[in-house]
């Protein structure tokens, strides 16, 4: 296995498709050394050879307790140290064949299966928390280091109680809700990292075409991304505990 670059040091989840690739793909294009994070290590191989130099996949399981912990001993051992860690990786079902208007209709809070909400509660909640608690010891290592939580608008609660919200409607508690309480695990991650040097920030990128929205959003994977790449692009002087969109626009918690 070739070692790591001396450079700076990323962990992008779920990086083998749609807009985790993109985001590795442009901070690869920086220079950064970059771990393709793939639940599936053969796709995370053949994204990382599309991203070409600086990309690394790394076989990562945020829902696997073994995984995370094998994927934080490897780049431990590899790079010393964790500069920036994006979590993108997200599901919204694990139901197929669902459209967006038919995933809507069937996970309103009366009809939502229970299954469905702990799967992706599972992957978009419970695993960024575990990733953190794995890689924060490596993150403590850098000098400059960040943490930036992929979210959605429709996870804000201010936005969604307000009536004008468009989208209102669609707030169920399977995907959406699940994204309010990663806002508020990312805001507790803030919170006590606070005065560390180590920052924290949400991002709600754009509605991308990708497998999350069964490629119906309206914006390319480029576009969507680019508040998340944005983010993780920020200095030592950027700021820590905002929560936006493009760009640097601020959306309510």
């Amino acid at each position: 296995m070739p070692a790591v670059p001396a450079t700076r040091t990323a962990l992008v989840t779920g990086a083998n498709q749609g807009m985790g690739r993109q985001v590795a793909r442009e901070l690869a294009a920086d220079g950064v050394a970059v771990y393709v994070g793939s639940r599936d290590l053969a796709r995370g191989r053949e994204a990382a050879a599309g991203i070409g130099g600086g990309a690394t996949a790394l076989q990562l399981d945020v829902t696997d307790a073994v995984s995370i912990a094998a994927a934080a001993a490897r780049i431990g051992e590899e790079a010393g140290r964790l500069d920036l860690l994006v979590n993108n990786a997200g599901i919204s079902t694990t139901r197929t064949g669902l459209d967006v208007a038919a995933f809507r209709a069937t996970s309103r809070p009366s009809t939502a299966p229970l299954d469905d909400v702990r799967a992706v509660w599972g992957v978009n909640v419970f695993g960024v928390l575990a990733l953190y608690q794995a890689v924060l010891p490596l993150l403590r290592r850098s000098p400059d280091a960040r943490i930036v939580n992929v979210t959605s608008a429709l996870g804000s609660l201010t936005t969604v109680a307000d009536p004008a919200f468009p989208l209102r409607s669609a707030f169920e508690p399977v995907y959406g809700a699940s994204k309010t309480a990663l806002n508020a695990v990312t805001l507790a991650m803030a919170l006590e990292l606070e005065g560390t040097g180590i920052k924290v920030n949400l991002v709600s990128p754009g509605f991308a075409r990708t497998a999350l929205t069964n490629f119906e959003g309206t914006d390319s994977v480029e576009d969507a991304a680019r508040e998340v790449v944005r983010v993780a692009r920020l200095g030592p002087d950027g700021p820590t505990g905002t929560f936006t969109t493009w760009e640097g626009v601020p959306v309510p918690w």
